[in-house]
């Protein structure tokens, strides 16, 4: 197979991200029945670059190649020679002569499509500024095990229209479902991203308008990492969008909700909504896990058994 990179979830084809899905949720079922006794990826190598702090992307990924029979190296700004200015496509260059892929989770998403134009092998977004494609398998496939098939569905994002934002909008577009945006004045997703997306999107400013039979209602935190020292303005900002019971209830009745987690409870989250029967997110963040492994092993060895 030509090699192939997961920078967005536009990197692949509609038909290729629901056969990922599908092929996760079987990777998921026959590790719960037989244990991790697959290992296609034998003396396998992923190098893992975090810029920025993670658990469910170190751990899903670092297991996920465990499982497999690889390896996974851990690379922070402090372990390698991009934390003291080597230029992107040198360490590309390098980690290709050493490794069979490369997981990045970083800041610009520009560094990220560097990196990848000068690596000759596959190279995943686990996270920039702009996107988190891997996060959005897991939530398909979330969305998938708990209600069926999601074409033609209603999809609510409430909050800031950030990089989670901008990956369920190409999501929308991907997998074929409708998606409302609740976001305030000043805080919307990219234009362009947005009208690439055509008529499945639409931003409804009122966030108990979007939620009117929606079946999946989705949030993030209102500061993402690097955004701390707006955390008093953006509190004032999103007054009235945080996500609890009573707007639950002006959705479908078989809604579901999903974060990305962590949350702030409290703030974009209700208390108690993350233990209310209609969330998803302990089961969401255990996806990522076989998602990532899906992923891996279409990408290392270019099948989806």
């Amino acid at each position: 197979m030509a090699l192939r990179h997961f920078l967005t979830l536009m990197d692949l084809a509609p038909q290729e991200l629901s056969a990922l899905i599908e092929r996760s949720i079987t990777i998921k079922r026959e590790l719960a029945e037989k244990g991790p006794v697959y290992t296609p990826l034998t003396n396998r190598s992923l190098a893992m670059i975090f810029e920025k702090s993670s658990t469910r992307t170190r751990v899903s990924f670092e297991t996920a190649m465990t499982q497999f029979g690889g390896h996974a190296i851990f690379l922070s700004p402090r372990d390698s020679q991009l934390g003291r200015g080597e230029p992107v496509g040198d360490t590309a260059r390098v980690l290709s002569e050493m490794v069979d892929a490369v997981m990045i989770r970083t800041f610009s998403h520009q560094s990220i499509e560097d990196f990848a134009d000068a690596s000759s092998v596959p190279v995943i977004n686990a996270l920039s500024d702009d996107y988190h494609p891997c996060q959005l398998l897991a939530d398909i496939q979330t969305w998938i095990e708990c209600r069926g098939a999601v074409k033609g569905k209603i999809a609510v994002w409430v909050g800031d229209g950030n990089n989670m934002c901008h990956s369920w909008i190409n999501a929308a577009r991907q997998f074929d479902f409708r998606l409302r945006i609740a976001c305030p004045e000043g805080f919307d997703p990219s234009r362009e991203i947005m009208e690439a997306a055509g008529s499945r999107v639409e931003i409804v400013r009122d966030p108990l308008a979007a939620v009117e039979g929606a079946h999946l209602i989705t949030t993030d935190v209102w500061a993402s990492m690097g955004q701390e020292q707006e955390q008093a303005e953006r509190l004032a900002a999103f007054e009235g969008f945080q996500v609890n019971e009573v707007m639950l209830d002006r959705a479908d009745e078989e809604v579901i909700f999903l974060h990305c987690l962590p949350a702030h409870r409290g703030e974009e989250v209700s208390e108690t909504l993350l233990d209310d029967p209609r969330a998803f997110v302990w089961q969401e963040a255990g996806n990522r896990l076989h998602a990532q492994k899906a992923l891996l092993e279409f990408l290392l060895l270019g099948r989806m058994n």
